[in-house]
């Protein structure tokens, strides 16, 4: 019995470096996301400042879209250990 529990813990304690793991790699791509969103409307507010404000509601509206695909990443990590 003593050999099935040792195989047991092992595999929880891998399984649970395995979703700290993919949760790491699950941020990678909304911090690539929001790199370019930000970078892409600095540089349109740059270009036509006028729309200054028009794209800042925008900026903000995908910021948000972008960061619930982080947060289901992080929820995801946590319901399925």
């Amino acid at each position: 019995m003593a050999l099935a529990e040792t195989i047991l813990a092992a595999e929880n304690a891998v399984s649970g470096n395995l979703a700290t793991i993919g949760y790491g790699l699950a941020v990678i791509g909304p911090g690539i996301g929001l790199g370019i969103l930000i970078g892409k409307t600095i540089e349109g507010i740059a270009r036509q400042p006028e729309v200054a404000g028009q794209l800042r509601t925008t900026m903000f509206i995908g910021i948000g879209f972008v960061e619930v695909l982080g947060l289901l990443g992080l929820i995801t990590g946590f319901l399925f250990p």
